[in-house]
């Protein structure tokens, strides 16, 4: 049941509301909305009549919401946020049935991508919506209804369904190899470039191989993608998920900075909230994907 009108300002007084909030004066915020000031002013004095508290504080050539106001903002604008993403999503695919997906990129372009079209095949009636997102996040403040999450079992408030297990492969540049072969030691003094969502990644990998490597240091960066090119072009030694580089070493621009056994640092998920029930679309994804899959 929608609570009373009497509890539901008017969207132009919430945007109007939002904008005064994020942008401090009702100059700015007429200016975002295409309004006149005065209008501005119209809105604001509304919503707080329809409340019954007052929201705006003035100082000088500012406008500052009270601190319950913030407050009252911060949810304003979530739902404003919904509101437009589901209109969006209408839009897109007005006889319904669209799926909102957070991908990790590395893993969305190689290995989800290309069969997507399989997908789109079986079910042309849904919409899937890709957007990257490199963290965990809360489905409550965000658009998507799923996400394809990497590491362990450690996201709180939502359901697992296992994709596959991650193998990676400590490998560098041929340059960079050693003429002469060596053991494990050369690598742990070479140059090693990490990534920021995985910042243990080597100390973890050394580990499996029954050495302790704690502190390593190195370049950073912030996607797979940028790090095999790195790493191509010398920069140094890499641990890169099997699945992304099989060209890489097959055309021998990359090489097998060690030949031990192949380890796994995690696993790859869909994961979807607990708190929603399950979309049709959802449904259905979540299905052709176990099929991709097989049995875990």
């Amino acid at each position: 049941m929608i609570a009373p009108r009497r509890f539901l300002p008017s969207i132009p007084s919430l945007l109007a509301l939002e904008a005064v909030d994020r942008l401090g004066s009702a100059s700015a915020a007429a200016e975002e909305l295409s309004l006149t000031q005065s209008a501005i002013s119209r809105q604001l004095k509304s919503i707080e009549d329809q409340l019954g508290v007052a929201l705006i504080q003035r100082n000088q050539m500012r406008l500052h919401l009270t601190p319950a106001a913030k407050d009252y903002v911060q949810v304003a604008r979530t739902a404003l946020n919904q509101i437009a993403q589901a209109s969006l999503k209408l839009k897109a695919n007005p006889t319904g049935g669209s799926l909102n997906l957070s991908i990790l990129p590395a893993f969305g372009m190689h290995w989800l991508a290309p069969r997507l079209q399989d997908f789109a095949r079986r079910h042309p009636e849904v919409t899937v919506n890709l957007s990257t997102c490199l963290k965990p996040f809360d489905f409550e403040t965000e658009h998507f209804d799923a996400a394809i999450h990497f590491g362990q079992k450690n996201w709180p408030g939502v359901n697992y369904l296992p994709i596959m297990r991650e193998d990676v492969v400590p490998v560098c540049a041929p340059d960079l190899l050693p003429d002469q072969e060596q053991d494990l030691s050369w690598l742990m003094t070479a140059p090693l470039l990490h990534l920021e969502t995985r910042p243990d990644a080597w100390e973890r990998w050394f580990a499996a191989q029954g050495r302790d490597a704690s502190g390593m240091r190195g370049m950073l960066f912030d996607q797979f993608s940028t790090m095999v090119q790195a790493t191509i072009h010398g920069l140094g030694a890499a641990l890169l998920p099997s699945y992304l580089i099989e060209d890489e070493l097959k055309t021998k621009r990359l090489v097998p900075a060690w030949n031990g056994p192949r380890i796994s640092l995690g696993q790859f998920f869909l994961v979807w909230p607990q708190s929603r029930p399950e979309s049709e679309p959802l449904r259905s994804f979540r299905i052709w994907l176990q099929g991709q899959v097989g049995p875990f």
